[in-house]
């Protein structure tokens, strides 16, 4: 399985921190944003990945992480997204780089606490299809929110102004090397973007998504609020593993 972390964006809400750098290059607590998904993916298991960004400050991502050896990775690939045509669109830039495996696909201003090995090695085992990560929040309109069926998911909404659920799409998503061509059958959305929802929602009328709850907190580091909160938490985090002195 590859990894492929998405970057791209003009960060328009972090405003004007974004203006003389890409967002996922801002810190959180002490390390760049970008070095989370990536330590996530390697501590689950994924050595080979791809980092999709855009915008002027592009070239710093290759200038901070170089071949990704310091990382813990094996590769780390580079891939150039033109505008905001939306994370379906820049995960189709994976598809060379995926070379017809199963890729787990990182939205690189997502913030976890736990581990995510668990799910990926089960999607390992996954036959085909496609696997989601969830989890109940406060204010599910912000996100893609889950309608259940059952125990199944009947639908993802994308920003619903009445939510179905308090369950979440956590910017974290597995898929099979049929992803690429479900990408190719997608109209743009109003937005003029391809939306991530609807490869999402394919995968669910075909009755070939599954999904596992996120364990611990998620936060998106997107806003002032969440970035500041964010750092908080991988504080909280980083003290946890090293105990304080006496």
């Amino acid at each position: 399985m590859r990894g492929v972390i998405l970057a791209g964006g003009l960060g328009s809400r972090l405003l004007p921190l974004t203006k003389v750098t890409n967002k996922h290059l801002l810190p959180v607590y002490n390390k760049p944003m970008i070095y989370y998904p990536i330590e996530l993916l390697v501590e689950a298991g994924i050595r080979d990945i791809m980092i999709v960004t855009g915008g002027s400050s592009s070239g710093e991502f290759m200038r901070l992480l170089g071949n990704g050896k310091d990382l813990g990775l094996d590769s780390v690939n580079y891939a150039y997204q033109e505008g905001e045509g939306g994370i379906a669109e820049a995960l189709s830039l994976a598809q060379g780089f995926s070379q017809g495996e199963k890729v787990i696909v990182v939205l690189g201003d997502n913030m976890v606490q736990k581990s995510i090995k668990a799910a990926v090695q089960s999607f390992s085992k996954q036959k085909e299809g496609a696997k989601i990560l969830i989890k109940e929040v406060e204010d599910p309109e912000r996100f893609g929110v889950v309608e259940f069926s059952g125990e199944k998911i009947a639908r993802i909404i994308e920003k619903p102004k009445k939510a179905p659920s308090r369950f979440a799409v956590v910017g974290i998503y597995m898929y099979d090397a049929r992803v690429f061509e479900i990408v190719k059958t997608l109209k743009r959305s109003n937005r003029g973007e391809l939306e991530i929802t609807d490869v999402n929602n394919q995968y669910i009328e075909e009755a070939l998504m599954t999904y596992d709850v996120l364990d611990g907190w998620w936060k998106d580091a997107g806003t002032f609020e969440s970035l500041y909160q964010s750092s908080c938490l991988m504080r909280d985090k980083h003290q946890e593993k090293i105990p304080l002195k006496k």
